[in-house]
Formats: structure tokens, sequence, C-alpha cells
């Protein structure tokens, strides 16, 4: 015993000198910044966090008060803020964790402090249960509270980027949850926010526990390259500082290299390799102006110095120096030719532009002198957006974190009104998007515009610097349909407003309908029976059944009798268990024993003892207990997580499907971790895209070489030829994603194949 009890006396000592040494550390950094010293309140904080968190450990072991000071840490060192921020970041977790209410803050540190603690506290899970998502509603609390003091936000991502910095304590399904919403939400409100350094650690954090192999192929390819991309960019950088030195300019120049995340996601969009990614290298070029009236000056005489020594792009000039990003971005971005046939992006900005880059609005308030308040206008007028957004109440989490993401994260295009005003508007917007951003009785009644005085349709998108005339008609109503083209969240919410409104009399009709033709044949109304007929006519909801009653889209008859008095026959919705896997091929049969592996034909269904922390395991013999859905195809080889739905069934999808990354936001608490264990007994459907310069018997290598040489089933071929290119999709049946890399390198290697990619 005595023992024991020394034990925990020098684990105590340990902790302590820990927890002091770090606290130190944090009050040392917060010293040498430009903020008035506030010491005493920031100790007062720590002293009574460490009170407050006494005894208590995190996952990794150590003492749950080091969470705290290395948020508060994050805060000062990272993004430059004061004791306020550094206070509310120490206590972040003291209402939710501990005992201690916001009013007690109130009374003892302010209610400044008490307001941001209170937005950073997370709502109890229990209010909403696991099927509405606590996630999105902690979310919107956040957003409320930011609308008021844009810290609460910034002290979040701190908080979120600690979290993700330990990570690895975390079990695989909370990996997922907690990466996934990183991705979705976090990591753009960080770019939002102009933190730009942040939001790269943050998706190069989530993608190296989303994508592992992945993560450590990319990284391994950029260590193994560096000696000639460091080559490239003395080569290319020496005739520059030749000439900036003859100019006189105070400056340096720095590699940018981009990202493992943003290089995954090049390959993954245009379905190329690495090497064949090109602008892994940007020169930076940042420079100290004599005057700070003149630096945009300055950015354009550099640019001109440029021009005389490479050959730019004529199309790939970005002016953000007098045109910022709304996240406060300045720079001019160049892309030069080098002198080894390369294209190299050139990135020109003064030390202001460029710490303003990387600490984003934290930033803003070290250069807030003199009369430069065009962020402060910027930052208002997106906090503006959000609270609109929050106004307009969404029925469904995922929806309303769809509208905060394409509203808040989209990039900006500049369209003028008839009369010359500049509107500012996400990139990607339509007609009927600035009508709404003008009116709503504008955007109800449009049929179309007037685009530099053309006549386009309603759905045309725009582009930065048109003109932009909207034309209307008393006549035109709302219509489900816009739906599909509209690109931000104001046209959306008011458009499903509207539809709701309409939907509503077509549910009620409905809802008349059914009750007079279930009291006709003797039964009565209840939730099983709806439930019943929802699913024979593939409804997903109640509310859509009724509504299609209610126009007449479907009508009851004496089938509908049949499936609710279990008379109706099973096969109608096709194929048992195959219907959820609908790229599953038939099974493999074993040459030795000719035995065909028969999967479990019942869904596994979630019960209350089900382990979430153990992965889903998927054999062949237990393939058919999951649902595949169609949105990401999922073969064997793919990075997966399963989903449990509202019927308590496991869908699996790909951790990259865009399905997915939502469900980790919205529904954390009911992701899985989920692993393939698959024995090449299984065949699975994979397509493939190959480009290249037409010849005779083209058609024929390529089906030699997938299947003579390789032994593989092709399924489909489609092959078209225009002027000397074709172009083709072949679809094949496979074991695994591993089978589908051997038959791209085999093709790759055909005369005149230039581009082959995978596709599904």
């Amino acid at each position: 015993m005595d023992e024991q009890e020394l034990k925990n006396k020098e684990r105590e000592a340990a902790d302590d000198k820990l927890i002091t040494d770090a606290f130190h550390h944090l009050l040392d950094t917060y010293l040498h910044t430009r903020h008035r010293k506030k010491v005493d309140i920031i100790t007062k904080a720590f002293n009574f966090a460490r009170q407050a968190h006494k005894g208590v450990r995190r996952l990794s072991g150590e003492p749950y008060i080091m969470h705290p000071i290395a948020v508060a840490q994050i805060a000062c060192e990272e993004m430059g803020l004061g004791s306020t921020s550094i206070c509310a970041a120490l206590l972040h977790d003291v209402v939710e964790d501990t005992d201690y209410t916001v009013e007690d803050l109130q009374n003892i540190f302010g209610p400044k402090i008490a307001m941001i603690v209170d937005g950073l506290t997370k709502i109890s899970g229990g209010i909403f249960g696991d099927h509405a998502s606590a996630q999105a509603e902690n979310f919107k609390k956040l957003l409320l509270t930011m609308s008021d003091d844009i810290r609460v936000i910034l002290i979040k991502i701190c908080d979120r980027l600690h979290n993700m910095r330990t990570l690895a304590s975390q079990a695989p399904n909370k990996q997922y949850k907690i990466a996934g919403e990183t991705l979705y939400i976090y990591a753009p409100l960080a770019n939002r926010l102009g933190l730009n350094k942040i939001k790269t650690e943050l998706e190069d954090l989530s993608f190296r526990y989303e994508h592992p192999e992945d993560y450590a192929d990319i990284t391994n390819k950029l260590n193994f390259t560096k000696e000639q991309r460091d080559k490239l960019f003395d080569d290319f950088t020496a005739p520059i500082r030749k000439k900036l030195d003859q100019m006189g300019i105070s400056y340096h120049i720095k590699a940018r290299i981009k990202s493992p995340y943003s290089i995954w996601c090049k390959m993954q969009n245009k379905h190329v390799t690495f090497d064949e990614v090109f602008d892994i290298l940007a020169v930076r070029i940042v420079f100290l102006p004599d005057n700070r009236n003149d630096e945009i000056n300055e950015c354009f005489r550099i640019y001109v110095a440029l021009n005389q020594i490479y050959k730019s792009h004529p199309d790939r000039l970005r002016d953000w120096v007098n045109h910022p990003k709304a996240n406060g971005y300045q720079a001019l971005h160049v892309t030069m030719m080098s002198n080894q046939g390369q294209w190299i992006e050139v990135q020109i900005r003064s030390e202001r532009m460029d710490e303003i880059a990387e600490q984003g609005f934290a930033a803003h308030w070290k250069y807030k002198e003199g009369d430069f308040k065009e962020d402060e206008d910027e930052l208002n007028k997106w906090l503006g957006t959000i609270k609109e957004i929050l106004d307009d109440p969404q029925p469904d989490a995922m929806d309303f974190l769809d509208s905060i993401k394409m509203n808040l994260f989209a990039s900006e295009i500049f369209v003028f009104t008839p009369k010359g005003e500049v509107k500012t508007m996400p990139a990607d917007c339509t007609v009927l998007d600035f009508a709404f951003q003008i009116h709503t009785f504008l955007g109800s009644h449009c049929i179309g515009a007037k685009v530099n005085h053309k006549l386009v349709p309603m759905s045309h998108k725009l582009k930065s610097g048109d003109q932009v005339e909207v034309l209307t008609s008393n006549s035109q109503h709302v219509k489900p349909e816009w739906i599909g083209f509209v690109a931000t969240a104001k046209a959306k919410g008011k458009i499903q407003a509207m539809l709701r409104r309409e939907n509503r009399e077509s549910q009620k009709k409905g809802d008349d309908i059914l009750n007079n033709w279930l009291k006709a044949n003797d039964i009565e109304s209840s939730i099983p029976i709806l439930d019943k007929l929802c699913e024979y006519h593939n409804f997903p909801k109640h509310d859509d059944f009724f509504q299609a009653l209610g126009d007449g889209t479907i009508e009851l008859d004496d089938k509908d009798l049949d499936v609710l008095q279990g008379k109706a026959n099973k096969e109608k919705s096709g194929g048992g268990w195959r219907k959820f896997v609908p790229f599953l091929g038939k099974g493999k049969k074993d040459k030795g024993n000719d035995v065909t592996v028969q999967p479990s034909k019942s869904l596994l269904v979630v019960g209350k003892g089900f382990n979430k922390k153990l992965p889903c395991i998927i054999r062949e013999d237990t393939i058919g207990m999951y649902i595949f859905p169609s949105c990401c195809h999922p073969i064997p080889g793919d990075d997966i997580l399963g989903f449990i739905d509202n019927k308590n069934h496991v869908e699996i999808h790909k951790r990259s499907c865009r399905v997915a990354s939502k469900l980790k936001t919205s529904y954390g608490p009911r992701i899985l971790d989920a692993k393939w264990e698959m024995h090449k007994q299984l065949f699975f459907d994979a397509t493939i895209e190959v480009h290249g310069i037409d010849r005779k018997g083209m058609l024929h290598d390529v089906s030699e070489v997938i299947s003579q040489k390789m032994d593989i089933n092709i399924c489909r071929v489609n092959f078209t030829a225009n002027q000397g290119i074709f172009e083709g999709q072949i679809e094949v049946r496979v074991h695994d994603r591993a089978e589908v890399k051997v038959i791209i390198d085999a093709l790759k290697k055909i005369d005149d194949m230039k581009e082959v990619q995978q596709i599904i």
C-alpha cells in the first residue's frame, strides 16, 4: 500500500510540474504579444479551471486541464487573441463537465467571458436523442453566439485543432465522426475566417485518420520528390532574386508546397496520379513596402518585373489585391512558364497581406490603426448572412448544415444590377439566386433575365462582372424543380417555405383520402398501417405519401389492401437482400469442392447491446447483412465506414462519400468502423474510363489485355471515336480495388493509350 501511495504521490508531483510548466509557457507567450498585460485574470481563470477539473484525465492519460491550457496556447500563439479569449479557452469545458454553471462564471469573471463559455458549451444530447442531430443543434447554438461575438467560433476552432492533434487516443468510429465533422464544417469555417494555416492542418489531420494509407503514400512521395522540387525552386527564383535586388525591394521568397489533402483531392477529382499533379510547388514573394499606402502599386511593380524574366499565362492572373476575398485574403497570383517548361504559380503579397493570409481575422486587429475598416465591414456582412440563415428555421439538421456550408464557404463573384450597383454572390449562383437576393417577390415571380443585355433562362449561371436585369411575371409561381438549380441558402429556404405552404394543402387532402379509404375497408388508421403503405409505394416519409395521394400521383386499390392483409407477393420489391447490394456478383465456385458462398440473407438489426466501438467485419458470409446504397459504390479495398439508419440497419459507405460526410457531421453517434475481410470469392462491378489516339485494333488490344492476359470478365464496353481521338468506358467484374489498379497499369502500357482512370 505504501508503495502504491508513493507511486501516486510521484505521479501527482509529475502532473503538477507538467501543468505548471504548460501554464508558464502560455503566460510567456502572452507577455510577448502586443495585448494589454492582464496576467491576473488569466491566472485566476487557470486556477479555477485546474480546481474544477482536478483528478480527471483524458483518454490519453494526461490530466484533463492540459486540454484547456493547450486550447488557450493555440488561441494566444497561433491566433493572436487576447486575455478574454485566453480565459474563455481555459474555462471552456467547466460548465459542460463540472457542476459549475454559467451564472457562477458570470459572477466570478464577468458577462463577456461567461457568454463566450456558454456559446462553447454543448447542448446535452439527451433532449434530441440519437435520431435528431444534437451535433447540428450545437453548431446552431455556436453560430447564434458567434454572431454576437466572433471569438466564440475562434476558440471553438482552437478546441477542434487540439482535439484533432490528439485524436489517436479515440476509437476508430469516433475518429471518423470527428474527422468527418472537421472536414465538413470546421476546416471551411477556418478558411472563411482566413485562418489558412489552421485550415490546412485540420484538413491534413482529418485526411490522415480517414485515409491512413493514402496519407502515408502521398507524404512519402512528397519526401521522395523534395530534392528535385528544391532544385526547381532554386533555378526558378535565382533570376527573380537578382531582379528584385536591383530594384532595391526588401523581400523574402519562400516555397509553398501543396498539402497532402489538397493533392489527394486533386487526384480524386481529376482522376490523376501523384506524378500528374503539376502545381505541388508555388513560389511566394513577400515584401515589406516603404509605405503602407503604396503596397498595391508595389505588387504590380514586382509583377511587371517578373514578366521581363518569364512569360506569364494570360488567363491565370488573379487580382486579389484590389478585390480581396471575403475572408480578407489579399495577394496577386500569376502563373509563369519556367525554363524547364513547367507552369509555376507565383504569389506576390506584402508582409501585412501574408500575415492576414495565415492568421486571418485574428491578424486584422494588429493592423487596425488608420482608416482600414473595409475588413470589418466584410466580417459584419458575413455575420449578417449567418443571422439570416438562423432566422429561417430549417426543419432538417442536414438541410441546415447544407445551407450554412453553401452560403458561408463558397467562393464569391461580383454581379452588377441594371443601375450599376455591385452585389456579392456565391460562385455557381444562378439568375434565380440573384432575384431572391434582391427581393423575395422578385424571386418568386422571376421568369428569366437579361444578362449583359442578352435574354437567358432563370437557371443561367452567373459569372463575375455580369450585369443582370431580372424579368418577372405576375402569373409565375414557385415550382419544386427550382430547388434543383438554385445555389444560395436564401433562395433555397424561401422556395422551400413557399412550397411547404402549398404542400400542406395537398397533404391534408391526401390524409382525408386515406382515412376515407381505410373507413370504407373497415381498417383502423394507425402508424404501422401507414408505414406499410409508405414502404409499398417507396416513400421514405409519411408527408411524401400524403402529398402523392393528394396530388393524384398514386391511387389506393386492391393491391394496397393485399399488402395490409399480408396477402401481397413478397417478391414485389425484388431481389431480397440483393437489392441492397446492387453491384454484387454471383458467388464464385470453388474449383475443388464446387461450393458457392451463400451470404446471410437477413439484414443486421442494431439492438441495445450492440458495441459501437467494434468494427463491422464484412466477409462473404456476412455481406448480405449490410445495406450498400448507390451513392458511392464501395468495393473491397476501399476505406469504408458503417452508418446506423432510421430502421437500425447498417449502411456501408466509402469514407470519402459525400453523403457519408454529411452523416458524420449530422449524425456522428451513429457512425461505426467497418473493415473488409474478403477472400476473392465474390465479384463486384467497376468502371474504367479510357482516352487515347484512335487506330485499328485498339479495341482488340484492350479486350486482349483484360480478358486474355488477365482472365477478367468484361461486362460492357462502350467506345466512341471522333477526329482521330477515342474515348471509352469498360465495365469489368473484379474481386477488389487492387485488381482495378492492376488492370489500369496494364491498359496504360497499350500503344496510343493516353489516359486511363477509374470512375466507379
